[in-house]
């Protein structure tokens, strides 16, 4: 018996809406993660980008539990010296909210040149419109809402 390999040219990629309104920020992107890669289908292949298009509406509406809302960091830095910058979670959701969740999706995808290729797939709106209806995308509703 012999197993299958996914050819990069077979492979057919769907697109997928989430809605992040009270989505838990990590359980969200631990959903979101697995349909990047392919790994919510049956012919997953570990080196090819088998995974579908996601579209992320209302990221602005995104929650966080505990007292990560007032501990929470983002820290970057800008390669002068003494440019270690940090970013408080409030602060970024107030200028960039979904910067959060591109963040927090990326870094739950492999660190490689096939993970960069998968976070392209990524499509991320603060508000609840996007420019994708042209493609048919297809509701997917998170089961860990928070209430």
């Amino acid at each position: 018996m012999k197993s299958y390999m996914a050819k990069k040219n077979q492979v057919e990629q769907k697109w997928k809406v989430v809605d992040a309104d009270g989505a838990v920020l990590g359980r969200m992107a631990a959903a979101i993660a697995p349909i990047l890669m392919g790994k919510t289908k049956p012919s997953y292949t570990p080196h090819i980008d088998t995974g579908d298009y996601v579209i992320v509406v209302n990221a602005d509406k995104v929650q966080v539990t505990g007292k990560k809302a007032d501990q929470k960091q983002y820290d970057y830095y800008t390669h002068f010296p003494g440019g270690h910058k940090y970013v408080s979670f409030a602060e970024m959701m107030e200028k960039k909210p979904q910067k959060v969740v591109e963040l927090a999706v990326r870094r739950m995808l492999p660190k490689n040149r096939i993970g960069r290729q998968m976070l392209k797939k990524l499509k991320v709106y603060a508000g609840p419109d996007h420019d994708h209806q042209a493609q048919q995308p297809e509701k997917i509703e998170l089961v860990n809402k928070a209430n």
